[in-house]
């Protein structure tokens, strides 16, 4: 007989009882993709996708692959596990963001969401990872890791805003635990590594004016390619005094971005995005 006042969970597959936290049911994706070149095109080479990760191919008319992902789940919450998966095979080209906006909710203290991106880049190969926003809610909690491997011939751009709270609907992020990790190897060496741990009161963590100085929208921006050193001054002048840009070593670039709200932090972020790779944004950040 269980101890007054435990939690009793029935089993109804098994039918027995058992003690314990309860459970919610957690979600789960995978999505790999694969892109190689085909009559001077890239083309989709392999493509798996299980849980609610989904993936979408528009036509975009031009030679690299345009691919968009979304999470029918609707968002991110405590122990929901996504993992994304891309390879991007000789002189092949890829461009993969989101339908929407993510959504990382509140979870319980015990439990992180999850999400990893693992890439490979191969010879004169392209890819640009271009997530809309995450927003962050009040109470959620969220693990983030992006590993790449990529040759000194290849070319990544991958940028991930942030923005905590709807300024538009009054909300305030209180508390929530956010950590992101960034982990880039170019010729088999670790040419850039980045963590950013946000963990307590993120509202007061953010009036810092040496963090964000009270803006709520932030963006993290890195340009691996031969040509990096040549984006540089382009890059400054998009962004201008919304935050800072530098080269970091040979053919690593590296900025952050902030700024009062969503709706800013794009004004700042789309042509920072659009002097790098020379090609319009994505259409699904204008719908």
């Amino acid at each position: 007989m269980a101890d007054a006042g435990s939690e009793q969970i029935f089993d109804l597959n098994e039918n027995r009882r058992s003690e314990g936290p309860v459970v919610q049911p957690r979600a789960q994706g995978v999505l790999r993709l694969g892109c190689d070149v085909r009559q001077d095109q890239s083309k989709l080479s392999s493509l798996y996708q299980k849980g609610s990760l989904k993936a979408l191919f528009p036509r975009s008319g031009d030679t690299q692959l345009q691919a968009v992902f979304l999470n029918t789940a609707g968002g991110i919450t405590g122990g929901d596990r996504y993992k994304y998966e891309l390879e991007v095979l000789d002189g092949a080209s890829l461009r993969i963001t989101s339908q929407a906006a993510e959504r990382v909710y509140k979870a319980q203290k015990s439990e992180d969401g999850n999400v990893t991106l693992t890439a490979k880049i191969a010879e004169g190969a392209k890819l640009h990872w271009l997530p809309q926003e995450t927003i962050i809610f009040d109470q959620a909690r969220l693990r983030r890791l992006l590993t790449v491997e990529m040759t000194s011939s290849s070319e990544l751009l991958c940028v991930e805003p942030m923005v905590f709270g709807r300024a538009a609907m009054g909300e305030t992020v209180r508390q929530a635990r956010l950590c992101d990790q960034w982990r880039i190897w170019r010729g088999g060496k670790l040419v850039f590594a980045d963590a950013l741990k946000i963990d307590g009161n993120v509202a007061e963590i953010l009036s810092n004016r040496a963090v964000a100085d009270g803006d709520i929208a932030v963006a993290a921006l890195v340009f691996v390619s031969p040509t990096a050193e040549t984006k540089l001054a382009p890059l400054r002048k998009a962004i201008d005094c919304a935050g800072g840009a530098s080269l970091v070593r040979d053919g690593v670039l590296f900025s952050r971005i902030v700024a009062s709200d969503s709706f800013a932090l794009r004004q700042t972020l789309i042509p920072a995005i659009e002097a790098l790779t020379n090609m319009q944004i994505p259409k699904t950040w204008k719908l």
